[in-house]
């Protein structure tokens, strides 16, 4: 599989593309920079600290290399997502994408491509995030009408979005075991006068120092609770995710996929 990884200077690219590079069935094209970044034109391996150069460049013009790849990853920004997007569509180029914060107009975009190219986005590609989601649909679908349903996450000082497009997915999940949509029934924070109101989703965001990704879920109940949780201790967990996205895909017909297509959950 002939692989292309966006923003390999990032915190994700970068481990992605060191866990592509260890990969026996794939094959790395190039890294896609910002233009006027230093490190255009460098080595891969050099830019995504590999420990050995790669021999593939990083360009900053996505078209330029994009007819020799297979699948394309994408952990990048929202601009540049939207981008790599479009390129994927025109040249009929599989996309796993893993970048957080489109909006609903956006994200349709996304689901439109479906319809040309294989698409798998995953807001979260950690293979035990997503057993998480599958208990909490259980959960859910059992107790939800009962619970007080609340979610906690934590990232680090520096993520643009709250809450987390991990978090969102969760709560979609849950919302749909309860024949719901989440924007009807999510409530973000609390300040001054706010009683709980029955059947709605809370939310909390923190973001302190350079914690990696946290999310609890409590299903509260008068007497008890259960708090589903899920830690990361580092990013290596969404690069393994991400990179076995790509390999699923990279025969796959047009159409819209997901990481528990990937995982065998669905």
């Amino acid at each position: 599989m002939k692989l292309i990884v966006t923003g390999p200077r990032g915190k994700m690219g970068r481990l992605i593309t060191q866990a592509a590079a260890e990969h026996s069935d794939i094959e790395l094209i190039a890294g896609v920079g910002p233009s006027g970044r230093d490190y255009i034109g460098k080595d891969l391996g050099d830019v995504a600290m590999t420990g050995r150069q790669l021999g593939v460049s990083v360009v900053d013009n996505l078209e330029s290399v994009i007819d020799s790849c297979d699948v394309i990853i994408d952990f990048s920004t929202k601009e540049m997502g939207m981008q790599v997007l479009k390129s994927a569509v025109r040249h009929k180029k599989a996309l796993v994408c893993g970048t957080t914060g489109f909006s609903p107009e956006e994200m349709a975009k996304f689901r439109e491509a479906a319809s040309s190219i294989p698409m798998l986005y995953a807001a979260n590609t950690s293979k035990l995030v997503n057993i998480m989601n599958k208990l909490l649909e259980i959960v859910t679908t059992a107790v939800g009408d009962e619970a007080d349903i609340e979610i906690l996450e934590m990232h680090d000082q520096w993520k643009k979005d709250a809450p987390s497009g991990t978090s969102k997915e969760m709560g979609e999940i849950m919302a749909h075991a309860m024949g719901k949509e989440l924007d009807d029934i999510a409530v973000y924070g609390r300040h001054g006068a706010s009683p709980r109101e029955k059947g709605t989703i809370g939310y909390h965001s923190l973001r302190a120092g350079n914690i990696p990704s946290s999310h609890t879920v409590y299903f509260g109940f008068m007497g008890e609770r259960l708090e589903i949780t899920h830690h990361s201790y580092n990013w290596e967990c969404f690069a393994r995710g991400a990179v076995d996205c790509g390999v699923f895909l990279a025969d796959k017909a047009p159409g819209w996929y997901t990481i528990q297509d990937v995982l065998h959950l669905s």
